[in-house]
């Protein structure tokens, strides 16, 4: 039996607000304290194992009050991501889709059909905690995929390395270990016989594998020698000794931000090979002492988006997120490259601007007025208290509250004539708000 190592501390409000941020797109409303009453455990379970998918809130709609159409107008296929982010009752299964859509990044940029990347999203939601096997060879003939790693131009004639070297760079075995550039031009003609066909229709095309295309020469990978095609291709990356170390690190990374220890990977190791299952190594890391003791992790921006709109009951209710969202450098469907999105640029000099403004959109229609600011406190702790309520009182350092008290303190401190000193209190608590929300522990979990 594999044994990977448990956390055997306090399980309290603080550990399952981690695990939701780190597990899905942070806690709704009452979330973090249902979840802490149940234990590690059964908290785990109840995100890897979650039941049928139901919907919390209203319907995705434009500024207008239209309904998305995501195969249509550009960035609804964003906001049609993103509203499941925000409403799903499977939020371990949508953050899977989104490791998923990293790991194998594929990019509207190339593919060129919303159409053909919706329908990638869905097959990877599918199988997002089944076999890693199936969901490599499914991705492998993806329309999307052959079409960003040029799959279908890939012949006997004219093999093209696109695909065959993403495979066992970034999707099995990681850049330079246990593959030579003779394995790269070898999996290249094991993985000929694709083709489309353009028909009338956006987006109408007929993807298929003909024989005629294929190379059935005798081709040698990783020392072996076979008539290999594209489903060997997928099957000696797996069967690789060096396949089974880099799946679980990778997949570690996407949770945790510092390498696990030695025993610790071969544990994972061992309990992923057993059967390729994902769900088991999720579950394994999940239940980890390194996740819930370990360093805090930058959400990622989509990742971030999602939990504000949660923690304040909103839907996705505007085109501003589709936008906001290259600000803030995280645009579904848009990885940057290949290799996906760069987790050291989560917040950079630019990339914070846009979170920002994400903050300062997520809470807008919430802003107080003048309405409201006889009945707010104008003791500065008051309102910190308030603004650390709204945002569904998230757990904050002491140096994080002593700022922003400070803050409180010398803006309240201005007024100095009766009309600020009523005004001034919508004024601050609205901006310790937005204070709250960009502060560094909601960028991190």
């Amino acid at each position: 039996m594999v044994s990977v190592a448990v956390y055997q501390g306090p399980f309290g409000r603080e550990q399952a607000e981690r695990l939701l941020w780190r597990a899905g797109f942070g806690p709704r409303p009452g979330e973090v304290d249902a979840l802490s009453r149940l234990g590690l455990d059964a908290a785990v379970r109840s995100l890897t194992r979650p039941g049928r998918e139901r919907f919390v809130g209203a319907a995705p709609r434009d500024d207008k009050g239209r309904a998305l159409a995501p195969t249509d107008v550009w960035g609804h296929d964003h906001l049609w991501w993103l509203d499941r982010m925000v409403r799903t009752s499977r939020p371990l299964v949508e953050r899977m889709t989104l490791v998923w859509h990293d790991w194998f990044a594929t990019s509207l940029a190339g593919v060129g059909s919303q159409k053909l990347m919706l329908n990638q999203n869905k097959l990877i939601r599918r199988l997002a905690l089944g076999s890693f096997d199936t969901l490599l060879r499914e991705l492998t003939k993806d329309p999307a995929m052959l079409l960003w790693l040029s799959g279908t131009e890939n012949t006997k004639w004219s093999p093209n390395e696109n695909f065959a070297r993403e495979l066992m760079e970034l999707f099995t075995l990681g850049a330079g270990r246990g593959y030579t550039e003779g394995d790269v031009r070898e999996q290249a003609r094991a993985l000929t016989g694709f083709r489309k066909d353009w028909r009338r229709g956006a987006g109408n095309v007929n993807f298929r594998f003909e024989s005629d295309r294929h190379d059935s020469g005798e081709k040698r990978v990783f020392g072996k020698t076979g008539n290999f095609d594209w489903k060997d291709a997928v099957r000696l990356c797996l069967e690789h000794p060096k396949h089974g170390s880099f799946f679980v690190e990778k997949l570690w990374s996407y949770f945790i931000p510092t390498a696990p220890d030695a025993a610790t990977r071969r544990s994972l190791e061992a309990l992923y090979r057993k059967e390729l299952k994902i769900l088991p190594v999720v579950e394994a890391i999940l239940r980890h002492p390194a996740l819930h003791t370990g360093p805090r992790m930058v959400k990622p921006a989509a990742v971030y988006n999602a939990g504000l709109l949660r923690a304040v009951g909103r839907g996705v209710d505007t085109f501003a997120w589709a936008w906001l969202s290259g600000q803030s450098g995280q645009r579904l469907f848009m990885p940057p490259n290949v290799s996906g999105w760069n987790d050291e640029r989560w917040l950079d000099t630019a990339t914070f601007r846009g979170r920002w403004e994400l903050a300062n959109y997520a809470s807008r229609p919430f802003a107080l007025t003048e309405k409201e600011a006889a009945s707010l406190p104008a003791e500065p702790q008051a309102l910190v208290d308030g603004a650390v309520t709204f945002w569904g009182s998230p757990t904050l350092r002491q140096e994080t509250r002593a700022a922003l008290v400070e803050f409180a303190t010398n803006a309240m401190g201005d007024a100095d004539v009766r009309w600020k000193r009523t005004s001034y209190r919508y004024l601050v608590a609205n901006a310790l708000r937005q204070l709250v929300a960009v502060s560094p522990d909601l960028q991190t979990s």
